[in-house]
């Protein structure tokens, strides 16, 4: 999906300033697309350690602080946001479905209620994740055998 934004980003801007044409469905879809890699690509970020963090407080201790930090995190502030989000955002994506909701734009994309279904699927996905995180580092502090780092003796929590 990244390749695609990227070739009709470059598509469009060839369009506009050296032919002086221009799409709003092919506008509106990198656009879209951008949403889309974002929502769709949280929770394999998330699976891979590759979300934002203050690695000064995190990489440097044990593994039983990091697994406290990402209980703390997951419980506390990934959670109850994915459900704040799910529930604000059911009412946004029942009425589009209701409607059918197109672009608003004349030549605009079709089936926007498609993609805007998108948003649950990511709170869902990202939910999920966060289950996993949370259960994981519950058992890195509980010391199950499969969970044990490799590199730390047992210590006090």
């Amino acid at each position: 999906m990244t390749l695609l934004m990227v070739i009709i980003t470059f598509v469009v801007v060839v369009l506009r300033y050296v032919y002086s044409i221009g799409w709003v469905w092919l506008q509106e879809s990198y656009v879209w697309l951008h949403g889309l890699v974002f929502m769709l690509g949280a929770g394999y970020t998330l699976l891979h350690n590759g979300h934002v963090r203050v690695d000064i407080f995190y990489r440097p201790n044990s593994a039983r602080y990091k697994a406290w930090i990402d209980l703390c995190g997951a419980l506390l502030l990934l959670l109850p946001l994915v459900i704040v989000v799910s529930l604000v955002s059911f009412d946004y994506v029942a009425s589009s479905w209701a409607r059918l909701e197109e672009s608003r734009e004349a030549g605009g994309l079709p089936g926007l209620f498609l993609l805007k279904s998108v948003i649950l699927a990511f709170c869902a996905l990202i939910g999920l994740q966060g289950l996993s995180l949370a259960g994981r580092s519950l058992l890195v502090l509980t010391g199950h055998p499969e969970f044990k780092p490799e590199d730390e003796e047992t210590e006090p929590i």
